[in-house]
């Protein structure tokens, strides 16, 4: 038994499933989940020795890969000065300047201490500001563990969603109303239902939890007039395509301006954060300037704002998210086009290999994704060093520190492990 395996076994007497979060349990591939010892670079090796090329990358922080030198170095002298005071520091402010630099949407903010916080600060922002309760949310987007937007679709095209998880009260999810990605009409069709009710439409500009899916030409600018026009709180989830898809996250690439914006992943560099930020007029309904109470005790706190402040120094750097995006379109090349069944989505450094054999644009058509093949080609690229999220609906990542020698080989690993899935 090597020592991975044991460590887990000794886990599970003490954790959950012998895990701090689900998908690291490997349920969806089987076989044993590595307990890792280090990362460096494009690389993490586990406690057997074994080293993988690394293609989750803590899904999504590490856009400049495990203990970047600077990255270290700042948040080393950052310990030396303290790690939380329950008060204010001059880095938060270097922080939300960063962040304001690279989200023009954004015209306040407050930083929080994960995604799942942000989004939901952001919905019950919404709430407050419009006096509602009714939000809509879009099927296969994932929005944190919040109770309010852990809901799955009904039976209908755009219907009062049900409870994902057990433990949420019916009536929380009786005002989530889920529709389809992709889908205008059924946002039309939400709203007429429920004329003058709705606060919020909550939204991953860019999919990554069901798989990388991109919008289609046109729809987010019909979701921006159509909230416009109906008094509507417009909210962008890019905690993890902020940062991730272009500087300035899927409203750069698409020219949309949400209301709001959450954010997280990248904004730490691999420490827990999170942000939401918006219009000043609706920002400053938030506590302690509003009647909208949120607070954290470690928002803000000096390690995470200094980790996240020297990695957004370096992604600011002309050329960087050219070169970036280049990683993954030589990936792509590698790969080629010729393959059975199989299609690739992606976007700037984030991609997802599906097992099926039509396009993939909603959480629908991904779920038609072959699972068991997925499984079966997850194994074989593991055991020749590839470390990919082992589900089929999670995205996968490129960082700056991955070298084309690095990019070629995991091709041809994939290339080889696609032919006898």
């Amino acid at each position: 038994m090597g020592n991975s395996q044991c460590l887990f076994e000794e886990a599970k007497k003490h954790l959950v499933g012998g895990v701090n979060s689900p998908v690291r349990s490997f349920l969806g591939v089987g076989g044993n989940a590595p307990f890792i010892s280090k990362g460096k670079g494009s690389k993490i090796f586990d406690a057997d020795g074994n080293e993988y090329t690394d293609y989750v990358l803590a899904y999504g922080p590490l856009i400049l890969g495990h203990c970047d030198a600077k990255v270290v170095g700042a948040v080393k002298k950052a310990l030396e000065r303290g790690m939380s005071f329950g008060a204010s520091t001059k880095s938060e402010i270097e922080l939300a300047k960063l962040i304001k630099k690279a989200f023009p949407s954004i015209e306040l903010l407050r930083l929080v201490s994960s995604g799942t916080e942000a989004t939901m600060s952001a919905v019950r922002l919404a709430r407050g500001f419009t006096k509602k309760d009714k939000i809509i949310k879009i099927e296969g987007c994932y929005h944190g563990h919040v109770d309010s937007l852990l809901v799955a679709a009904g039976s209908g095209g755009a219907t009062f969603g049900v409870p994902d998880s057990l433990g949420i009260p019916s009536d929380f999810a009786k005002n989530t109303i889920v529709v389809p990605f992709n889908d205008v009409n059924a946002v039309k069709a939400a709203i007429a239902s429920n004329k003058g009710e709705i606060a919020a439409l909550i939204i991953e500009p860019v999919p990554g939890n069901m798989g990388v899916v991109l919008p289609r030409e046109g729809y987010l600018k019909e979701l921006r007039n159509l909230t416009s026009e109906n008094g509507i709180i417009l909210i962008f989830d890019e905690v993890m395509s902020g940062f991730r898809v272009a500087l300035g996250g899927a409203q750069e690439i698409y020219g949309i301006k949400p209301d709001i914006t959450c954010l997280g992943k990248v904004i730490g560099g691999g420490l827990p954060i999170g942000a939401f930020g918006g219009k000043q007029q609706i920002m400053e309904n938030l506590s302690p300037l509003g009647w909208v109470y949120q607070a954290g005790t470690l928002s803000g706190n000096l390690v995470c704002v200094t980790c996240g402040i020297e990695t957004l120094k370096q992604v600011f750097a002309k050329g960087f998210y050219k070169k970036l995006s280049a990683k993954v379109e030589l990936l792509r090349k590698e790969i080629g086009n010729d393959l059975n069944n199989i299609k690739i989505n992606s976007l700037g450094s984030m991609f997802t290999i599906f097992f099926s054999s039509e396009e993939v644009g909603d959480y629908r058509s991904a779920k038609k994704s072959d699972v068991s093949k997925f499984a079966k080609f997850f194994k074989q690229i593991y055991k020749h060093g590839l470390f990919f999220p082992p589900s089929q609906f999670e995205a996968c990542f490129v960082s700056f520190a991955h070298s084309d020698p690095d990019i070629i080989r995991s091709a041809k690993i994939i290339k080889e492990s696609l032919g006898p899935v």
